[in-house]
């Protein structure tokens, strides 16, 4: 039995950086885009302004403003992580949004935030890994400046 349960955590800790990095950001990605989609969808019928108004209610800032700031946020910048592009940067960015929705918008959600956060967390400490533009960027640069 030992053998065995030696043998799993082996293949479990065999589990490709990559792997995860690509779940990661695909699964995060895709919770914020389809997010900025709707608000985009609910922009015309006024919703989205509604929502900000009434359940939002961020404070600081005007709810038009917050709008146009989740929404930019929620439209440019999954599909960065999504394609592994500035991923630490465009993670963090969210992770504040992130946080920004646990404290202000909905505190009793921490179950899914802490979800999200970790996604977050983990593309900004590993990075995007290996299928993702930040390693092909970072290879052309590692390949121009050896040539030099």
């Amino acid at each position: 039995m030992h053998d065995l349960l030696r043998k799993l955590q082996a293949m479990l800790e065999n589990i490709p950086h990559d792997a995860i990095a690509l779940l990661a950001r695909v699964s995060i990605g895709t919770v914020f885009l389809r997010s900025g989609l709707l608000k985009i969808e609910g922009w015309q019928d006024g919703t989205t302004i509604a929502l900000f108004k009434d359940e939002y209610r961020l404070p600081l800032l005007s709810p038009d403003l917050a709008a146009v700031m989740a929404t930019t946020a929620e439209l440019a910048l999954p599909p960065l992580i999504i394609a592994g592009l500035f991923t630490r940067y465009a993670a963090l960015a969210l992770l504040i949004m992130t946080l920004v929705i646990q404290i202000f918008v909905y505190p009793n959600a921490f179950d899914t935030h802490g979800v999200w956060a970790v996604c977050f967390l983990y593309l900004m400490k590993y990075g995007a890994g290996n299928f993702a533009l930040d390693r092909f960027i970072e290879e052309r640069r590692t390949n121009l400046t050896t040539l030099q």
